[in-house]
C-alpha cells in the first residue's frame, strides 16, 4: 500500500512539473502574429478544372506570384506571372482572371476607403506574351474586363470609364458625378456597409449593354470626423451617412449601349433599395433585386434590354425582413437556384426562367449556410449546412429534385469547400476547436479525400509548450430556449475553488459567436485569462442565427431586450454553480457587442459587476438607415423600441465598473455613440473609465494599437474582477 501511494506520489509530481513547464501565452505573442495559421491565399479554380492558382508572397524578396497546381498531384506545375520579372510592379496585392484566363488583372499601390471599396492602380498582364498594360495613372476602383477582353469599364471619382484596349483610349461615359452629391457605379456608404458590395456595374454576356446604378445623394445628411493625423491643424473628413429616419440616397437603375455610349433609365414599379443587378446568360435579360424600406418585401424582375420592359421573376415577403443574398444563380437555360427563409430555415429552391417554383430542393430543421454551385453534367447541387449541428459546417451535394444526397465534408467542425470549375474536385478547409486550418484534396462526387496540402501541425506543436484549455461546447436551457454555449476553464481548474466569471457575447442578429472552430486572436487572449484563474464563457441568445427563422427574428423591433435578458439569465444560472463566484462577473463585447455589455451592466446592475464596451452603438438613432431599419423600422414609427434599449437614456441604474472604448476615426459606429453615453454618465454622477484612439476605425488597429488595447482591458479586469 505504502509503494502504490509513492508510485502515485510520482506520477503527480510528474504531471505537476510537466504542467509548470508550460508557458502562458502573451499579449505580445498575441497581436505580434506568433500564433498565425498557414492557408491558401486567393485560390482560383482554372476553367481546365484540373488545376488551381494561388497568389503567394515571397516574403525574403517581397514578391508577389500566381502560382499554378495540379489538383490530383498537388505539385505547383507553373507560374502565371512573377512580380519579379515585371517592370515597374514590385509586388501586386490581388488578381483577377478575365472568363478565358488570357488575361489578369492585377491589383498595386491598393489604399482603403471604408470597408470593402479602395482605390488602386491596375494593370492588364497578357498571359501569352507575359507584357502589362496600365489602365489609368490614376487610383481608379473596381475595373472590370468586358467579356471579349477588349475593354475595362471602371469608376474615377463617381463616373464611369471605359478604357478601350487595342486602342489605348479612354472613354467617359457619365459626366454628373461629383463626391457627396452624385455616385455612378459603385455604392454609397450605406450600401457598401450593409448590402455588402461596391462594384454597381455588369457587363452583359456579349459586352454589348453595361447596367448600373446612379446614387444621388444630394438630401442625404452629412457626417463629418476629425482627422488628427500628425500635422498642426487637424482635417475632416465628410461624406453622407443617412442615420435611421433619415433620407437615403435616391437610387436608379440605367443601361449603357456600349457601341453608341447612349444611356437610357430602366423604370421599376418598385425600388426603394436596389441591392442586387445581375445578368442573365442571355444577354439581353438583366436581373434586379428591390427591397421596400422596411426591407420585409423583396422582388425579383427581369429586364428586356432591348426595350427596358419589366416583368416580375418572384416576390418574398417576411412579416420581419427578407435578406438579401448572392445565391441567385442563372443556370443555362436560365432557369435559376435562390434561397428562401419561407418554410422556416434557409433552403434552395429551383424555379424555371419564368420565375415558377419547379422544386424545393433542401428540407429539414436546419439551415443553408452556403451554396457553392450547380454541376449541370452530373445534376449535382452543392452546399454547406448545419445538418451536423448548428455550430458545425458540413459540405453536402444533391440533386435537383431534392434525392441522392451525399455528405462529402462532415468531420465536427468546420467544413468549407473550394470547388474546380467543372466540379470535379474540392479543396476543404477544415477547422475545429481542436484543430487548425486544415486543406485536403477531395472528389466533388464521392468526397472521397484525396490528398493533404495544408495541415498546420507546426502551429499545433508549438502550442503543446503552451497553457491551452479546451473550449467545452455545451448548451443552456435559458427563457424556453437551449442557447449554445462554449466555456474556457484555467488549465488547473480546481472543482473544489470559486472562479470569476468573464462572458463575451456579440448577440446581433443572425450572428454566431459559439463556432467549433479553431482560435481566432480574441480566444489566445480568452486563453491569457484563463491561465489568470478566469472562467470564460460565451453565449447565443436569442436573435443570433443558424436555428431557424424564428429564433433569429424574435428580436424584430426590440434590439437588445430579449438578448439582453438572456445574457443576464445566462450569467445568474452560471453563477449557481459551485465554482463560480457569484460576485466577480463580468462581461465584453465590441460594436453590438459592446450595445449589449454596456445594457447589461445596467440592466442587470446586480447581475454583472463589470463589463467592457468597445465601439458600442449606444442608441440606435445613431446608426445607419439599412441595417437599423431592418430590425426596428423607423425611430419615428417605433419609438420606444429605440428608447428603451438605448443605454445612454437610463445611466443612474450603473453600479459596476465600466470601460467605454472608441476610435474617433469610427465611419461605422460614430464616436458620437461614446461621447453621449460619457455625457450621460457624467451627468448621472457616475463613474467610469475610458479610452479614445485618435483616428483609428473600427476595427481599432494599427501599429502597436491592438496590444495597447488589449493590455488596458486585460488591466481593467485583473484589477476589477
Amino acid at each position: 500500500m505504502k509503494k502504490l501511494t509513492l508510485i502515485f506520489f510520482f506520477i503527480l509530481s510528474a504531471s505537476n512539473l510537466t504542467f509548470a513547464q508550460k508557458k502562458a501565452i502573451t499579449l505580445e505573442e498575441i497581436w505580434g502574429g506568433a500564433f498565425r495559421t498557414e492557408g491558401l491565399d486567393e485560390i482560383r479554380s482554372l476553367n481546365n478544372g484540373t488545376q488551381y492558382t494561388v497568389l503567394n508572397f515571397d516574403r525574403n524578396t517581397r514578391t508577389t506570384s500566381i502560382d499554378i497546381y495540379d489538383y490530383a498531384s498537388q505539385a505547383k506545375v507553373g507560374t502565371v506571372v512573377n512580380s519579379a520579372k515585371l517592370e515597374n510592379i514590385p509586388y501586386f496585392t490581388s488578381y483577377e482572371f478575365t472568363a478565358d484566363e488570357s488575361k489578369v488583372l492585377l491589383a498595386t499601390e491598393v489604399e482603403s476607403i471604408f470597408r470593402r471599396s479602395s482605390l488602386g492602380i491596375y494593370y492588364i498582364f497578357d498571359v501569352k506574351s507575359g507584357k502589362t498594360i496600365k489602365i489609368s495613372e490614376n487610383k481608379i476602383q473596381e475595373p472590370t474586363l468586358s467579356p471579349d477582353n477588349t475593354k475595362v469599364a471602371y469608376v474615377f471619382e463617381n463616373n464611369i470609364y471605359i478604357f478601350d484596349i487595342s486602342k489605348n483610349t479612354t472613354a467617359k461615359i457619365t459626366k454628373d458625378g461629383v463626391k457627396n452629391k452624385i455616385i455612378n457605379g459603385v455604392t454609397d456608404w450605406v450600401y457598401e456597409e450593409e448590402f455588402a458590395f461596391v462594384r454597381a456595374f455588369d457587363w452583359n454576356a456579349d459586352g454589348s449593354k453595361i447596367a448600373f446604378l446612379r446614387f444621388d445623394e444630394t438630401n442625404v445628411p452629412e457626417f463629418s470626423m476629425d482627422v488628427y493625423g500628425t500635422e498642426l491643424y487637424q482635417t475632416q473628413q465628410v461624406f453622407k451617412y443617412p442615420k435611421a429616419g433619415e433620407d437615403n440616397a435616391i437610387v436608379s437603375l440605367h443601361m449603357l449601349d456600349v457601341k453608341s455610349s447612349e444611356i437610357s433609365n430602366v423604370a421599376l414599379p418598385s425600388s426603394y433599395y436596389i441591392p442586387r443587378i445581375k445578368w442573365m446568360n442571355d444577354a439581353n435579360l438583366l436581373s434586379v433585386q428591390t427591397l421596400n424600406r422596411h426591407q420585409d418585401n423583396l422582388t425579383l424582375y427581369a429586364i428586356n434590354a432591348k426595350n427596358n420592359k419589366v416583368s416580375v421573376l418572384l416576390e418574398e415577403k417576411d412579416a420581419a425582413y427578407v435578406d438579401v443574398t448572392d445565391n441567385l444563380t442563372f443556370l443555362a437555360d436560365d432557369s435559376f437556384i435562390w434561397t428562401s427563409e419561407k418554410d422556416g430555415f434557409n433552403h434552395i429552391y429551383l424555379y424555371n426562367e419564368n420565375g415558377k417554383l419547379m422544386n424545393q430542393i433542401t428540407k429539414g430543421s436546419w439551415e443553408v449556410t452556403s451554396y457553392y454551385g450547380y454541376d449541370q453534367d452530373e445534376d449535382r447541387v452543392y452546399y454547406q449546412s448545419t445538418e451536423n449541428g448548428s455550430i458545425n459546417r458540413g459540405v453536402y451535394s444533391i440533386d435537383s429534385k431534392g434525392k441522392n444526397k451525399r455528405k462529402l465534408a462532415i468531420k465536427d467542425g468546420q467544413n468549407n469547400a473550394d470547388f474546380s470549375a467543372d466540379f470535379t474536385y474540392f479543396i476543404n478547409n477544415f477547422s475545429n476547436t481542436n484543430t487548425p486550418s486544415e486543406y485536403s484534396l477531395h472528389e466533388a462526387l464521392s468526397g472521397k479525400r484525396v490528398k493533404e496540402i495544408v495541415d498546420n501541425k507546426a502551429l499545433l506543436s508549438k502550442l503543446d509548450g503552451y497553457e491551452i484549455s479546451p473550449k467545452e461546447f455545451s448548451s443552456l436551457l435559458i427563457n424556453g430556449n437551449e442557447l449554445n454555449m462554449w466555456m474556457i476553464k484555467p488549465a488547473d481548474f480546481d472543482a473544489s475553488k470559486k472562479y470569476p466569471l468573464f462572458m463575451f457575447q456579440y448577440s446581433g442578429p443572425g450572428s454566431q459567436s459559439v463556432s467549433n472552430s479553431w482560435m481566432g486572436s480574441n480566444d489566445y487572449w480568452y486563453q491569457l485569462l484563463a491561465s489568470e484563474g478566469y472562467v470564460v464563457v460565451c453565449v447565443d441568445g436569442r436573435g443570433t442565427g443558424f436555428k431557424g427563422r424564428d429564433f433569429k427574428k424574435i428580436t424584430q423591433k426590440e434590439l437588445g431586450k430579449y438578448e439582453v435578458e438572456d445574457q443576464i439569465a445566462a450569467a445568474k444560472k452560471l453563477s449557481d454553480l459551485p465554482y463560480i463566484d457569484a460576485d466577480r462577473t463580468g462581461i465584453w463585447g465590441w460594436s453590438y457587442g459592446g450595445f449589449m455589455s454596456t445594457n447589461c451592466i445596467l440592466k442587470g446592475n446586480d447581475t454583472f459587476e463589470m463589463a467592457i464596451a468597445v465601439a458600442p452603438v449606444t442608441s440606435w438613432a445613431f446608426y445607419d438607415t439599412i441595417y437599423t431599419e431592418r430590425y426596428m423600422q423607423t425611430p419615428q414609427e417605433n419609438p420606444s423600441g429605440y428608447d428603451d434599449n438605448s443605454p445612454f437614456n437610463y445611466p443612474e441604474l450603473l453600479k459596476g465598473k465600466y470601460l467605454l472604448v472608441h476610435g474617433t476615426g469610427d465611419d461605422n459606429v460614430h464616436v458620437q455613440n461614446t461621447m453621449r453615453m460619457v455625457e450621460a454618465l457624467v451627468q448621472a454622477n457616475k463613474p467610469f473609465d475610458w479610452a479614445i484612439y485618435p483616428d483609428k476605425n473600427h476595427g481599432i488597429y494599427g501599429g502597436n494599437t491592438r496590444l495597447h488595447l488589449f493590455t488596458k482591458m486585460t488591466n481593467f479586469i485583473k484589477e476589477n474582477l
